[in-house]
């Protein structure tokens, strides 16, 4: 078995035993984005040299002692929209193509800190909007079950790299699904964790009160390893918070799931879900029952208010974080401008793509006066009603289960010539956003044209705890996280 196929926890154990170093498992990934990345273009930067760089100075601090994590040594790809010092970070833009961070993120640095090594930036949806990665300045990922198909986003590259296996292990961001839809188009893990269980200082904003960053693996074990890295208070983040502390082993060796309460909302499964991924999920449900829970349904009739809340939020919020980039701070800058209206004007006019076009005109359109009260306000009063529901629901439940997404990875270009077919597949994901809640997606099936199946788990408030054991139970139970696509 290549370095690059093992867990990340795999790849940490033979670091520690001293059966391979940090160098060998970070040139066994730059062998694997050689050979294999030209097909799936998952990474949007990758610099060779600075890669073993950093995988020296992370073998010297195993050596030293300094690296006391059990993820020591483990290469891991990094979203573009998280600034790495002296590495490229172009949130996939034109007019960030020669943005070099002066400064870690707060993420960056813990995983330094713990050993691990910074293994390029992976591919995304432009600024994080989008749903398939192929809004990217560099061109659309690919889906390595099919490469027709597309990996999901904006944390495409992330999931395709880890489902190619030319990441270990990597780290994204969720603002209405990020993390999740890619993992169940690319059949991975992923993680959103609870707002504020992880710093955002460092990641590039699209919508502040929806971003999060979390990690993405080839199991529940991997993520929960990974999120203990990166969780915690951060003082440059006034919105972190302290995440309730676990221990990896009980995560482990959580086997059933005896005296748990599971939800499924009863509205996740009306009309537009394919029957396959419908089918599937329920079967899950089963699989968690046989592990001991009681799996009850529960009515969530706000799921049809989630798409407009979240767009009119995210919007509002995105319009506002994107006004920097202005071609005269940093970034492109139109060599057409002859004033400064131009200078503005046509630097952001070249300098975005379509879909971040749209989405900053739809947030100013729902900010500007006239309709403040009508889109804006109306969005934040639906936000509370959906936080109330989840509470209602967390009364009486430990977690909630439901499908990822409406249907397996579209075909490329689907999304694009049916844009609201697109944002209409973020029904089961922004409400977790909306509600700052943490939710496990991994893998639970395959369609009949041999696509990964998602399901993800719910859960209360900053107790990823709960459903990352729960995650790891049903994968002890099933085989679906284990399945690799035909990389030949």
């Amino acid at each position: 078995m290549e370095i690059y196929e093992m867990t990340a926890l795999e790849t940490a154990e033979k670091i520690k035993s001293k059966e391979i170093s940090a160098v060998e498992a970070a040139e066994s990934v730059i062998k694997s984005v050689k050979e294999k990345d030209e097909i799936y273009n998952c990474y949007s930067h990758f610099d060779e040299e600075l890669i073993l760089e950093n995988a020296r100075s992370a073998q010297k601090l195993i050596d030293g002692g300094n690296a006391d994590s059990m993820l020591a040594g483990v290469p891991v790809a990094v979203k573009d929209n998280i600034c790495t010092k002296g590495e490229i970070t172009s949130c996939a833009s034109k007019i960030l193509y020669n943005f070099n961070p002066p400064y870690d993120a707060s993420v960056i640095k813990k995983l330094k800190s713990a050993g691990m090594t910074v293994c390029g930036k992976v591919n995304m949806d432009e600024f994080a909007m989008g749903s398939t990665t192929e809004t990217s300045f560099y061109g659309a990922t690919k889906n390595p079950w099919n490469i027709e198909r597309v990996p999901g986003g904006s944390s495409g590259g992330a999931a395709a790299s880890v489902a190619a296996c030319e990441s270990i292990i990597a780290l994204g961001s969720d603002t209405g699904g990020s993390i999740r839809q890619p993992c169940s188009f690319c059949g991975v893990t992923g993680l959103k964790p609870t707002y504020g269980a992880v710093s955002r200082y460092g990641l590039i904003a699209y919508a502040s009160s929806l971003d999060q960053i979390g990690p993405i693996g080839k199991n529940a074990v991997d993520v929960a390893a990974m999120f203990s890295v990166i969780c915690g208070k951060d003082e440059k983040d006034a919105t972190s918070i302290n995440s309730n502390p676990f221990s990896l082993e009980d995560i482990k060796n959580t086997k059933e799931l005896k005296g748990k309460k599971i939800c499924i909302p009863s509205d996740y499964f009306g009309k537009g879900i394919d029957f396959e991924v419908a089918e599937s999920v329920k079967k899950a449900a089963d699989t968690l029952k046989s592990l001991g829970a009681v799996v009850e349904e529960f009515s969530m009739p706000l799921v049809k208010y989630a798409i407009p809340t979240y767009y009119i939020i995210a919007c509002a919020e995105a319009c506002s974080n994107l006004s920097r980039f202005d071609g005269i701070k940093y970034g492109y800058k139109s060599p057409q401008a002859s004033s400064l209206r131009d200078v503005y004007f046509k630097s952001r006019s070249e300098g975005f793509g379509m879909e971040v076009k749209k989405r900053i005109m739809l947030g100013n359109f729902v900010l500007s006066s006239g309709y403040f009260d009508a889109y804006y306000n109306k969005a934040l009063k639906a936000k509370g009603l959906i936080v109330k529901s989840f509470n209602e629901a967390f009364e009486k439940y430990d977690f909630l289960l439901g499908p990822v997404t409406p249907s397996t990875a579209l075909k490329i270009g689907e999304g694009l010539s049916d844009p609201l077919a697109m944002y209409l597949g973020d029904i089961y994901t922004v409400m977790i956003n909306i509600a700052g809640l943490p939710s496990l997606a991994l893998p639970c099936g395959f369609s009949s044209d041999n696509m990964p199946i998602g399901m993800q788990l719910i859960g209360k408030p900053f107790d990823e705890k709960t459903i990352l054991s729960a995650g790891s139970a049903y994968q002890s139970a099933t085989d679906f996280h284990l399945k690799k696509p035909d990389l030949n």
